[in-house]
């Protein structure tokens, strides 16, 4: 089986990458980050969110007849890599698990989320007030990350329900979600590598920069190590889509992602710290990927049961 990447994938990665930095790049990061909302989160913004839909990145794995681009999984794992790389913030995974089931998720005019195994519309995303469906009273609650609106569903609430039982299209869709979230963690892991690395040339310390001292570079290089593997498991499982391998590969991906951040942070020193450097918002993102689409101790438990 062969797993490197074909031309027509790597121009798909590119132009991804091109077209995020062009309507996500690091002036829109920062404006979002520091843009008020009525709620306890910054608002979405609702006018990216149509561009990402005009793009067809919601739409990549809807077949060409029903107006999507009709590509595969590989396809959809390096777009979500490129999302997670520039911190592209919103309910990404769950829009684009709706294309083709919920009206306008295809082409980014409606905003979906996942609450109890169910996927529902996002009728305003500054205040976290969801449409029909289980998740009708939603309450926002402030978030880790202050690009990644959160909510929850009180006990009792109108529309509540328990989650319904996982069937077979239930189990596929959120496998698809782990390993699109996984591809999110590979591009932050790669992001902050890039970082880590850029800072140590560029730093000096005793007249040389910090990159010549061995400490610094055995962080980077731990760092690479651990993007790389993250990777190798990543674009395997979106070969297989194995559920096995799916979880294996969050496992993985989450811990390359929370890692990195963390020593992308120590490489930066003091700096690192600071609302102004990104390092902190990749590690608050990563922290919260890591909560969904399993945890690790679900993704752990699932590799367990295959080995058992």
């Amino acid at each position: 089986m062969d797993f490197r990447l074909t031309g027509d994938q790597r121009a798909l990665q590119a132009g991804v990458r091109a077209l995020l930095e062009g309507r996500f790049g690091r002036e829109r990061l920062r404006a979002a980050v520091g843009k008020p909302g009525p709620g306890p989160n910054p608002p979405l913004d609702r006018a990216l969110w149509r561009e990402l839909g005009d793009a067809g990145f919601f739409a990549l794995r809807l077949p060409a007849k029903d107006g999507g681009v009709g590509l595969g999984l590989p396809e959809a794992v390096l777009a979500f890599e490129e999302a997670g790389r520039a911190l592209l913030p919103g309910p990404l995974v769950a829009t684009h698990l709706a294309a083709g089931t919920l009206p306008g998720a295809a082409t980014g005019e409606s905003v979906v989320t996942w609450v109890d195994g169910e996927l529902v519309e996002w009728l305003d995303a500054a205040d976290c007030v969801l449409g029909p469906g289980n998740a009708a009273g939603a309450v926002p609650v402030r978030s880790v990350d202050p690009l990644t609106p959160l909510h929850r569903v009180p006990a009792g609430a109108d529309g509540a329900r328990a989650a319904p039982a996982p069937g077979a299209a239930c189990r596929s869709e959120a496998a698809v979600a782990a390993l699109l979230t996984a591809a999110e963690q590979l591009g932050s892991a790669a992001r902050t590598t890039e970082a880590a690395v850029q800072y140590a040339g560029e730093r000096e310390q005793f007249g040389r920069s910090i990159g010549a001292f061995q400490a610094v570079k055995q962080l980077c290089a731990q760092m690479l190590v651990r993007t790389e593997v993250t990777r190798s498991a990543v674009y395997g499982a979106a070969v297989t889509g194995d559920p096995v391998e799916i979880a294996g590969a969050k496992l993985l991906a989450d811990d390359a992602a929370v890692r990195n951040a963390r020593d992308c942070l120590q490489v930066h020193g003091g700096m690192g710290f600071t609302w102004e450097a990104d390092v902190h918002l990749h590690l608050k993102r990563a922290w919260v990927r890591a909560e969904r689409w399993p945890t690790a101790g679900e993704a752990a438990d699932v590799l367990a049961g295959a080995l058992l």
